[in-house]
Order: C-alpha cells, then structure tokens, then sequence
C-alpha cells in the first residue's frame, strides 16, 4: 500500500473516530491539534487501524508515537 492511500485510510479512520468528517490529517498532528482525543478515543483509533489496515502494533510502536507522522510510518513498515 502507499503511502497516500495509508493517509486515505487513516484519515477516514480519524474522522470516523473522533466524530468530524472534516479532519485533514498531517505529519505533524498531535493530540492536542483533535478536539476530543483523549486516551479513550486514542484506543478506539488504534484498534480501527488495526483492524482496517490487518496489522497489529507491538507496545513498543506504540509507545513511540508522538504524532501523526509517527502512526503513519510505523503503518507504512509494516505494510512493505
């Protein structure tokens, strides 16, 4: 998969998630830049990823995303 379609996807993702079909994601995107992302919303998004895309994240992926360009690398990697 490239990595625009990723961004499709998780965009679709992310709006879904957190209720506003506006979202335009980025690289650069945190929790602070979505209305309503807290730890509960961010589970519900990594279990849609998952389930989406077929992959599983390890705690440690996890434990390193600090942003959006962060989830979307880790993705990209796994989908080579």
């Amino acid at each position: 998969m490239e990595r625009n379609e990723i961004i499709e996807k998780i965009t679709w993702i992310f709006r879904e998630v957190f209720g506003d079909k506006n979202i335009v994601i980025n690289d650069e995107m945190t929790a602070n830049d979505v209305e309503n992302w807290d730890s509960l919303t961010h589970m519900l998004m990594i279990t849609k990823v998952e389930d989406e895309l077929g992959i599983k994240f390890k705690l440690k992926e996890l434990n390193r995303l600090k942003k959006v360009g962060d989830l979307i690398s880790i993705v990209e990697s796994k989908l080579q």
